[in-house]
């Protein structure tokens, strides 16, 4: 099982929108065995993939695989263990913190032989949470949004003292490896277009590269949409929908063909 986790340290970048729309592209498309677990409590993973009704949804929530030492899962090849209202208290509990990343840890190896891959969505607070989630992935990405805010946020995400990508490289995560930053909500506005080439020049490296330049994902109101309604973006029959899908999915596979991800279809 392959391990994606998803972070950044500013919300509101469309980070979960990113993790539900890819998860259905894993499952739905590429026919994977999918396991997402929701670590951020505003739980917008979690509404949309619920309300879509096209996951099974774990009776085990993502505060428990933290707090204590689960091991198993219902057996199907598309599961949530869903966000709860407990998230929020974890990072006062400090004398627990190493028990949540070793119990994390511990849940994901019993359960590496049923999924393909695991997309693990996190709050954008630089906490236990998401400091658990870095060391115990493969793989991570970093959505943001075109603004001076989210631009000058990507030294934290890779310096941090506690959870910067780097740091964790560098000591509690050695396979850690960064697919890179994705620009997401993009408008067509000179504002973002000059961030996107100041990014560009900036942190080419970070950046996904596409035969056509860097990946980004357009501001749409397919996706909200398809968020809404907890469906993958392709399945909302409009136009709108196609445009954004046919945009999103070179990204996605890219995504998944840096993780090593097998694709048939």
């Amino acid at each position: 099982m392959k391990t994606l986790v998803l972070a950044n340290q500013k919300g509101g970048v469309g980070k979960s929108a990113v993790a539900v729309q890819f998860a259905y592209f894993l499952a739905l498309v590429l026919n994977k065995r999918v396991l997402v677990i929701d670590f951020d409590h505003q739980r917008n993973t979690t509404k949309a993939i619920r309300t879509g009704g096209l996951a099974t949804v774990s009776a085990i929530t993502s505060s428990t695989i933290l707090k204590t030492k689960t091991s198993g899962i219902e057996h199907a090849d598309f599961v949530l263990v869903a966000g709860d209202p407990e998230l929020i208290k974890m990072e006062k509990q400090a004398a627990e913190h190493n028990a949540f990343a070793t119990n994390l840890y511990t849940f994901l190896a019993s359960v590496a032989d049923q999924f393909d891959v695991c997309v693990i969505d996190t709050n954008p607070n630089p906490d236990i949470r998401q400091l658990a989630s870095l060391v115990v992935s493969d793989f991570v990405l970093s959505p943001l949004q075109l603004n001076q805010e989210a631009i000058d946020g990507i030294g934290d995400l890779l310096n941090h003292e506690n959870i910067g990508i780097r740091k964790i490289q560098a000591t509690l995560n050695k396979k850690l490896q960064l697919i890179g930053i994705l620009p997401n909500i993009v408008e067509p506005t000179p504002f973002q277009r000059d961030n996107f080439r100041d990014l560009s020049k900036a942190f080419a490296k970070l950046l996904i590269p596409l035969e056509n330049g860097f990946a980004a994902v357009k501001k749409t109101t397919a996706i909200p949409e398809a968020q809404a309604a907890g469906l993958p973006v392709w399945k909302l029959g409009k136009t709108s929908a196609r445009d954004a899908w046919s945009q999103m999915r070179p990204v996605f596979e890219k995504i998944a063909t840096t993780m090593g991800v097998e694709q048939h279809a």
